[in-house]
C-alpha cells in the first residue's frame, strides 16, 4: 500500500486512528447525555436529542473538540466525566508495533490532532505513547481544525514537512480531504475507527482495518 521509500514524514490522527473510537463515541452519545439528564432533571431520551442538535451545530468546529467550550455549554466538569469511563481508552492493535517500526526506520513521526490539550493528556498518560513521537501538536494550540486549510499550513511551519513526501493516516473523512486539498500526497484511511460499530466507507480512499498492514 505504501512505498516507504517516498516517505520522510508520518502525521498520524489519535482519536479513532491510534485509538480505538468506542471511547469517544460512547463518552459524548451515551455517558454525557445521561449526566447531562441527571443535572438537568430531564428524561434521557430529551437530554439526548437536545445535545445531538448541539453536537451537529458545532461539528468540525474547534469548538466541538474543546473540553473547556462544553464545560461552559452544558455546564458540566467533562473532565471529571471522562475520567470516569477512561477505562474505555484503549489503544488499537498493531499500533505499538507500527510506532516502533517507524522509529527504527527514522521516519519523523507526529502526532497531529484534533483533540483539545485536556483530553490528550488524559490519553496520553492512559495509553503511554507519548514516547513515540518526534511531535505532538493540537489543533487547539494552532487555532485552526484539521477540517481547515490553515491548519496544515500553520502545522508546516511549525514542524517542517514535504507534503509530496508526507503520509496521513486518519479516520476522518473531511480531515483526509482537507488534507489532500492541501498537497499531502499519502493518504490513508481508518476503516474501523470504533471496533464496536461495522466498518465505514472510505470513499475511495486507501484504508486499514490494522497498523499492521502498512508494515512491510
Amino acid at each position: 500500500m505504501i512505498d516507504w521509500n517516498a516517505i520522510d514524514t508520518v502525521l498520524l490522527d489519535m482519536d479513532g486512528t491510534l485509538l480505538d473510537l468506542h471511547f469517544d463515541n460512547h463518552f459524548w452519545l451515551t455517558h454525557v447525555p445521561q449526566r447531562y439528564a441527571e443535572a438537568k432533571g430531564l428524561p434521557y431520551e430529551a437530554a439526548r436529542e437536545e445535545l445531538m442538535a448541539r453536537y451537529h451545530a458545532r461539528a468540525g468546529t474547534l469548538e466541538w473538540y474543546s473540553v473547556d467550550y462544553w464545560e461552559t455549554e452544558l455546564e458540566l466538569d467533562i473532565m471529571r466525566l471522562k475520567e470516569e469511563v477512561a477505562h474505555l481508552i484503549q489503544v488499537h492493535p498493531a499500533v505499538v508495533d507500527f510506532l516502533g517500526w517507524l522509529r527504527r526506520e527514522g521516519k519523523r513521526i507526529v502526532l497531529a490532532t484534533n483533540a483539545h490539550h485536556k483530553s490528550l493528556t488524559l490519553k496520553l498518560a492512559k495509553t503511554g505513547l507519548e514516547p513515540h513521537f518526534d511531535a505532538i501538536v493540537s489543533s487547539h494550540a494552532l487555532g485552526c481544525a484539521k477540517e481547515e486549510r490553515c491548519f496544515w499550513e500553520k502545522l508546516r511551519a511549525l514542524e517542517p514537512f514535504e507534503p509530496a513526501r508526507t503520509l496521513l493516516v486518519d479516520d476522518s473523512l473531511p480531515v483526509l480531504d482537507a488534507a489532500r486539498d492541501y498537497g499531502i500526497r499519502h493518504l490513508v484511511a481508518v476503516r474501523t475507527p470504533d471496533t464496536k460499530l461495522p466498518p465505514k466507507d472510505t470513499r475511495g480512499y486507501p484504508a486499514i482495518d490494522s497498523f499492521a498492514e502498512l508494515l512491510p
